[in-house]
């Protein structure tokens, strides 16, 4: 059985905002996937932004054989106790020889931890759609893109992400919007592996999301006004629930199979998984 720890991102009330959104916490969905994707997969979730956040009694992260960090409305620049306690978490894990890994937030704290710049992105943020990802020469043959076309699309929300990589980091993929959009990063006997992207989230959890921050996408100017949001929200719910009758939408919004796809949309997910984990933990 692979024992994965699943670290939820955000504070209490960004997990209060999610489960309003989309039902349930960022852990809690990326379990769900995780259940999907390695039957074996036992979970247990943990919240560490609050002060109170602890491993069950008796365990400690030796007796993981995995840690996979969620998204988070939270930003790796502030100085809060609800941040510092995530970097202290990513720390640990890399120094424990734990594999990581961290799709949106997950990499901005594994680059913070080790070296790198995590901020807001000068070129601009990515809402709905990482567009036009292209595999760097490293990751041309790495393990995580594995499966993966020489470009692709990917689900996105976000502000910040690694402006500069943490030395000696293997920077995978990148779009012009931003250089890093899949890395490996190595500590120690640590290895993350993570996507700037959101590979864990379905079509209708991204629809929920882009209602969620609503105004910031008008703000960004990817919508003309907060009924636009709604409407695009509204097609990709549609699609989610009948991506083969749809085929008008994903026309419209210019989604092709890595993204319609589940098996497609979740690779880097299951080679972590396959590629990473399961070996080490029954190798």
């Amino acid at each position: 059985m692979l024992h994965c720890l699943v670290a939820d991102g955000n504070a209490r009330d960004g997990r209060q905002d999610h489960v309003r959104a989309t039902g349930r916490t960022s852990a809690q969905s990326y379990a769900a996937l995780l259940k999907v994707l390695a039957t074996d997969a036992a979970c247990t979730l943990i919240c560490p932004a609050d002060a109170e956040a602890a491993l069950p009694r008796g365990a400690d992260l030796a007796g993981f054989d995995a840690l996979i960090f969620t998204g988070s409305a939270l930003h790796v620049t502030e100085a809060r106790p609800e941040v510092e306690r995530q970097l202290e978490l990513m720390r640990a894990a890399l120094d424990a020889g734990l594999p990581v890994f961290g799709s949106c937030w997950g990499v901005q704290v594994a680059a913070a931890v080790t070296g790198g710049e995590a901020a807001r992105n000068p070129r601009g943020p990515e809402y709905g759609f990482a567009r036009g990802i292209v595999r760097a020469k490293a990751g041309a043959g790495h393990p995580l893109l594995a499966d993966r076309p020489t470009c692709y699309d990917a689900p996105a929300m976000h502000l910040d992400a690694v402006i500069t990589p943490p030395p000696g980091a293997a920077v995978l993929a990148g779009n012009r919007l931003l250089d890093v959009q899949a890395i490996e990063i190595r500590r120690g006997a640590g290895v993350f592996w993570g996507t700037q992207y959101h590979p864990e989230l379905d079509l209708d959890d991204l629809g929920a999301m882009l209602r969620l921050q609503a105004d910031e996408v008008v703000e960004a100017g990817f919508c003309r006004s907060r009924e636009a949001v709604e409407s695009c929200a509204d097609d990709l719910e549609a699609l989610h629930r009948a991506p083969r009758e749809r085929a008008d939408l994903a026309w419209r919004h210019g989604i092709g199979p890595e993204v319609l796809d589940p098996l497609c949309r979740r690779r880097e997910i299951a080679n972590f998984l396959d590629r990473l984990v399961r070996p080490r933990a029954y190798g």
